[in-house]
């Protein structure tokens, strides 16, 4: 014959519930603990702050955290030109040739509570018409790139995707062109330019953000 032992082990951080619990858990003489007791009073100790004690607290369901969720399906329904028409709801608007980070880069600020598109560079008649008829309304900023470092990107990609048929996407010459191109359309419009070369999708998200504050703070 076996003797059976019941133990209950928790890990609720709400207090009057971890007591109601030890309570009972008494009265009927099983034995109680939580294992987060000492974990968290030494991490407030270690951190020098108090305990809120909040159940799911890192996931706080407030007005920032639903206009986070907000922003991230405004950005994905807004990438790589799609949804043009709804360009006036973006609080930024990333314009660059492809592979130029683009997409990434958007992803990150949704993150951050910022509602973003993004529109491809193949041209200036690729630019969205609103856009050239009022360039200094929307907060637009141009990404690009050295070329060099463009064609090992795009090369990359075709391999990845086993593509070897499209040359003139990974042609140096005719990338060089189109960074030159998208630079003058920058210039033209007054929009300001990121090198993103050697940067992070955090750096270049950084200045991004610093851009922006400048443009509310202006508009």
């Amino acid at each position: 014959m076996y003797k059976v032992f019941r133990i209950i082990l928790y890990s609720i951080v709400d207090s009057s519930l971890a007591k109601h619990l030890s309570k009972n858990s008494e009265e009927k003489k099983i034995p109680c603990f939580g294992v987060l007791g000492d974990l968290i009073l030494s991490f407030s100790k270690l951190l020098n702050q108090k305990a809120s004690h909040q159940p799911s607290g890192q996931h706080e369901l407030n007005d920032e955290y639903y206009k986070r969720i907000e922003a991230i399906q405004f950005t994905m329904n807004h990438d790589d030109g799609n949804l043009v028409k709804e360009i006036k709801k973006s609080d930024i608007i990333l314009l660059g040739v492809s592979r130029t980070s683009k997409t990434p880069t958007s992803i990150y600020l949704a993150n951050k509570g910022f509602k973003t598109s993004n529109i491809p560079l193949i041209n200036e008649n690729s630019v969205p018409e609103i856009l050239k008829k009022k360039p200094n309304t929307f907060c637009v900023v141009g990404l690009s790139t050295e070329p060099e470092r463009l064609a090992d990107i795009r090369k990359n990609r075709m391999n990845t995707l086993k593509e070897t048929e499209n040359k003139s996407y990974t042609n140096i010459d005719n990338i060089k062109i189109e960074v030159e191109d998208a630079k003058k359309t920058f210039k033209k419009y007054k929009w300001p330019m990121i090198d993103v070369t050697r940067k992070s999708v955090e750096e270049t998200a950084a200045s991004i953000i610093k851009i922006y504050e400048i443009y509310k703070q202006n508009g």
